[in-house]
């Protein structure tokens, strides 16, 4: 069957007058199991000494309970706020109601108008979750930040001209209006203030005008102004049409009276559940009435963290508390709404949000998961990647500056090598420096790949683009430097170094750069995949760096490697570049490295004049049988590579698994970022 037609809605519009929303939970629970206690061997007195008895004793593991049957609802038009002291499961509500935990660990009910959500693809498309940390391109304004994430968040029957204006719209409702043209900014460059960079933060993920906005702590780290014009904002946009569910951790009274519900938690339990104006009528039945001068929600907030700590001691006060709250609900059930109605019009829940989601489409309980096909992704990424990395040239100045210094220094060291057996030596030096600096200086971006990772994983939770397209897409947008460094790195060295085979050996040592950049970037994607943080990172690379420089070849022939470690030689991804480029010199059968003259090197004769040298080699000619001049080709380039082992690959083959290398890696990464960004909690 084909899909119905792509409708079209104003998404600066008011959803509130079409529709209805009520996401109801009831009786949430959530255990998690602590690690076991290893077994422990319990001691004894015997004569005076400590003996071990003969037997052990396991522990059983612990059960704890981050949440106990936690009942509310949110209500469309409305601001739900989940407050109370550290620890008591604020975030594990919110994680609970935004499906970013196992279904099967997860206790309770939650319905949409009555309806379970039986599909999470379902609650990703009408949702949107606005994680704590602002991690944003730094070098990118305000109106490119969001009109980027139109481009990823609304479909492609979207005209550019619709999606600028919904841009305009949203920067008019968050309040941005003069900082629109303002870069975020970072640590180094100056740009929005905190609570500007929060709001960009919470447009970035409300573009696409999402029924369900979910909020971590959207105003932790903000001044008391900056934290007001945020909860501000999130109001007008609940008045607007949607449904806003938020942790918070101590509400001023002006954000206060902009909350239409609360629910108050304590080590998982409700203590509070209720508009905020009850609060003083509720702690004056409870028979602990708020002083006047006092913010409710402090006076709550104090009170619960009393009773916390008095827990150990004195257990009833917190338990009376959630008796009282179980209580006091019960007597004001009936002024509430039902919160199982469909809608007022009676339609079916697919059938509203089909009218509220401009790029749902609903057929035979079917949506889409991604508003865009791969190939828009993949362009929008790498345009998105390039405006910020062309005002942030730093990284890509860096390494080419390290290219160059690197390559100058090579050349310097290793001026117009001799074909000698010296210079075969030398040779040899100089391709193992000259490889392993490429592995070097590509996981020197390293940390920006981390940074980097930590948005892909925002925007990937509610499925701004395929994964598979980012990984593309930092494939190819990288590649274009991979070249530069190459053909400077190539240029700088191979000539002055005085490697041999022309123009044809410049072209192939240039190519074999190239696929040692292109394997060794996608060793760094990897690695940024899998790792959490730069300084352990750093001792993985300079680890593994080691181990592919000592199995290349450099230290230790092929055929003298243990055949128990042999797999770690073709392992090492510096290898084959370094086997490359001794094939690339050494190949020609015509070019010679050590002539009769040189056959006394690096002996006791080799310091005496050449016409002595030459005297001793008739002698040596008919020991030997054979006639050696002083210009006999003593070894050849090809000698030097059976000598060395370098036997086993072509040299177009070495390149060919270089290639393959790369792509294997980045294949890898696509796997940890697939894993990376599984977020449910079990």
């Amino acid at each position: 069957m084909e899909s119905e037609p792509l409708q079209e809605v104003d998404l600066g519009g008011n959803r509130a007058a079409r529709s209805q929303f009520v996401l109801a939970f009831n009786d949430l629970t959530y255990n998690v199991r602590q690690p076991k206690k290893k077994a422990v061997r319990t001691p004894s007195f015997q004569r005076g000494r400590v003996q071990a008895v003969p037997y052990d004793i396991e522990r059983p593991p612990k059960v704890k309970t981050l949440l106990d049957r936690v009942s509310g609802e949110a209500r469309q038009g409305e601001i739900l706020a989940i407050l109370g002291p550290s620890g008591s499961g604020k975030s594990t509500l919110l994680d609970a109601l935004a499906n970013r935990i196992a279904r099967e660990s997860l206790q309770g009910t939650i319905t949409l108008n009555g309806e379970r959500l039986k599909s999470g693809a379902l609650l990703k498309v009408i949702s949107t979750y606005v994680m704590q940390d602002d991690m944003l391109y730094p070098m990118l304004t305000v109106e490119e930040t969001l009109m980027f994430a139109a481009e990823f968040r609304l479909p492609k029957t979207w005209t550019t001209r619709d999606k600028k204006k919904r841009v305009e719209v949203l920067i008019d409702q968050l309040g941005l209006k003069k900082a629109a043209k303002t870069i975020v900014g970072d640590e180094g460059h100056r740009g929005v203030s905190g609570g500007e960079r929060r709001r960009v933060s919470i447009g970035v993920d409300i573009v696409h005008d999402p029924i369900i906005l979910f909020l971590d702590e959207p105003i932790s780290g903000l001044d008391s102004t900056s934290a007001y014009m945020v909860i501000k904002v999130l109001h007008e946009i609940a008045e607007k049409g949607s449904l806003v569910i938020m942790s918070i951790h101590q509400p001023s009274s002006r954000i206060l009276n902009l909350l239409d519900r609360m629910i108050f938690l304590s080590r998982g339990r409700t203590v509070y559940y209720g508009p905020p104006g009850s609060l003083p009528k509720y702690f004056s039945e409870f028979g602990m009435p708020i002083p006047r001068e006092q913010n409710p929600a402090e006076f709550t907030l104090d009170l619960v963290h009393k009773l916390q700590e008095d827990e150990q001691t004195d257990p009833t006060g917190i338990r009376r508390l959630v008796g009282f709250c179980k209580s006091w609900g019960l007597r004001n059930v009936s002024r509430r709404e039902p919160s199982t109605l469909r809608t007022s019009n009676g339609m079916s829940l697919n059938e509203v949000i089909f009218n509220c989601i401009p790029h749902a489409r609903l057929v035979n309980g079917t949506i889409p998961n991604y508003a865009n096909n791969p190939w828009t992704e993949m362009w929008v990424l790498m345009k998105r990647s390039y405006t910020n990395s062309w005002r942030l040239p730093e990284i890509f100045i860096s390494q080419l500056g390290a290219v160059i210094f690197t390559g100058v220094l090579c050349a310097s060291l290793f001026w117009k090598l001799e074909k000698s057996s010296t210079g075969v030596t030398e040779r040899l030096g100089f391709f193992s420096v000259a490889m392993s600096t490429m592995f070097y200086i590509v996981v020197n971006a390293l940390p920006a790949f981390l940074d980097e990772r930590y948005i892909f994983y925002r925007e990937t939770s509610h499925n701004a683009y395929r994964r598979s397209s980012y990984v593309i897409s930092r494939a190819i947008g990288g590649f274009p430097a991979l070249v530069v460094y190459s053909v400077v790195f190539a240029g700088v060295t191979y000539f002055p170094v005085g490697l041999d085979g022309g123009f044809n050996g410049f072209l192939y040592y240039t190519i074999c750069s190239l696929a040692a950049f292109w394997s060794g970037s996608g060793f760094a994607n990897f690695l940024s995949g899998i790792l959490t943080e730069f300084v352990s990172g750093f001792a993985v690379v300079m680890a593994a760096l080691r181990f592919f420089l000592t199995f290349c070849g450099f230290y230790i022939n092929r055929d003298r490697i243990p055949h128990y470690w042999l797999w770690f030689h073709y392992m090492s991804l510096m290898k084959y570049p370094y086997q490359g480029a001794m094939q690339n010199e050494f190949g020609n059968n015509s070019t010679c490295f050590s002539r009769g003259v040189q056959l006394f090197d690096n002996t006791i004769i080799e310091q005496f004049p050449s016409d002595v040298k030459g005297s001793l080699l008739p002698g040596i000619s008919m020991i030997l049988g054979t006639n050696i001049t002083t210009q006999t080709c003593m070894t050849t380039g090809p000698q030097i590579l059976e000598q060395n082992a370098v036997n086993d690959l072509s040299k177009w083959d070495e390149i060919w698994v270089q290639i393959a290398w790369g792509f294997l890696f980045r294949f890898l990464f696509y796997i940890a970022l697939k894993v990376g960004s599984n977020n449910k909690r079990r």
